[in-house]
């Protein structure tokens, strides 16, 4: 069965994993240890039961704002004139080996979750994502991302109302 860890560099394999995009991966066997540790992000792991230690895929969250001008007329009708509270998933990888079974969407779903659940006790708007290709835009977009008014590959998902 799969299951969403908190990332731990004592238990997860981070040098088994490979996602097939370098910057994604020497980010996690390098990084991601750091960072979390110094709190600039949160990093959650996806990884089967039966071998825990195995990153399937992964993905990181932090405290981010979005300019309000960046956002649909709609949207910007209905809130503040100052940068709007939101979440950034900054990195989201899985594991090359498991290309094709819905992981990223899984990993998608995942991160939305935690934020959503996350929002009853602070404040945000939206989940921000920084797609690194045209490819990342489309697979986000898919999930209903919007691109932001002057930075198409800065995409957000409202989380509701």
């Amino acid at each position: 069965m799969l299951e969403e860890q908190v990332f731990n560099a004592k238990v997860h394999d981070r040098a088994g994993f490979t996602s097939g995009e370098p910057p994604l991966d020497e980010y996690l066997h390098q990084y991601a240890a750091q960072q979390s540790a110094k709190g600039l992000c949160s990093i959650f792991v996806l990884v089967n039961d039966t071998q825990p230690s195995k990153i399937l895929g992964y993905y990181t969250l932090s405290a981010a704002q979005v300019d309000v001008l960046q956002l649909s007329s709609a949207e910007r009708k209905k809130l503040p004139r100052y940068p709007i509270p939101c979440f950034r998933l900054g990195r989201l990888a899985r594991h090359i080996d498991n290309r094709g079974e819905g992981l990223g969407e899984l990993l998608v779903g995942c991160a939305v979750n935690r934020c959503l659940h996350a929002r009853s006790q602070v404040g945000a708007y939206a989940l921000l994502v920084d797609a690194k290709s045209q490819k990342a835009k489309s697979f986000y977009e898919a999930y209903g991302f919007i691109g932001c008014l002057d930075s198409p590959m800065t995409l957000y998902l409202p989380l509701g109302n």
